[in-house]
């Protein structure tokens, strides 16, 4: 999935943000369309089957998270969303209700290109390289992981993650009983080759442990995170 093969969905309410981020990532080779508010996004999403929505929170109609809620519930898509808010409470209700990642407000083009080709690249990921048969199935405590179905159980019932939740989760079980620090996290899980984005990492290691229990993923202060091997 290449070029213009990749279609892009830009939701945005502003149309000289909404513009320059079209033409930012159409000259990066993607496909893109835009859609201004939430129902007409929900709609274009449907018609369209985009492989990525770059979502801004506040729109017209109804917000970038009930669009994230209803395109979600018909087909699973990666989901980057734009808030202008800095604010903990938002981006963790963005990555609860399915989005990927998230930039704020101001960004620049740089960083939303490059974010934008990270979720694209961890979506593809598992398809490229499927599971080694002696890794498909793990299970630790009260969680089950199919790394080939990309399914999760706790406790028998089947949980929701996004699929960077569950490439975190995966990458923490993997190396369950090591500390693996926020650079670390961010370069298997995010393929990102810097630390700018530790609050990314919070953000998504609180939202694992609101649908998978709170004392599951041991927070080592000053270092980083890891699996509790006594769960």
């Amino acid at each position: 999935m290449t070029g213009n093969e990749t279609r892009l969905l830009v939701v945005e309410d502003e149309p000289t943000i909404a513009r320059a981020v079209a033409d930012r990532l159409a000259a990066e080779g993607f496909a893109v369309e835009i859609a201004a508010d939430g129902p007409s996004a929900v709609a274009r999403a449907r018609a369209w089957a985009p492989h990525l929505i770059v979502l801004d929170v506040m729109l017209p109609g109804f917000d970038g998270l009930e669009v994230c809620r209803r395109v979600q519930a018909e087909r699973p898509v990666p989901v980057l969303m734009l808030t202008a808010r800095d604010d903990e409470t938002d981006m963790l209700v963005g990555l609860g209700v399915g989005a990927d990642d998230y930039v704020t407000k101001p960004f620049s083009m740089r960083e939303l290109v490059a974010r934008v080709r990270a979720v694209l690249r961890r979506v593809e990921r598992p398809r490229a390289v499927p599971p080694e048969p002696d890794a498909a199935a793990v299970r630790v405590g009260p969680v089950e992981v199919d790394q080939r179905a990309r399914r999760v159980l706790l406790e028998g019932r089947e949980v929701h993650l996004t699929p960077t939740e569950f490439d975190l989760l995966a990458c923490l079980l993997r190396n369950r009983g090591v500390v693996l620090t926020r650079a670390v996290l961010l370069e298997q899980v995010w393929d990102w080759a810097d630390a700018s984005g530790t609050r990314v990492v919070d953000s998504h290691v609180k939202a694992l442990r609101r649908k998978l229990g709170q004392g599951l993923i041991r927070t080592v202060h000053g270092v980083g995170y890891s699996w509790d091997t006594a769960s």
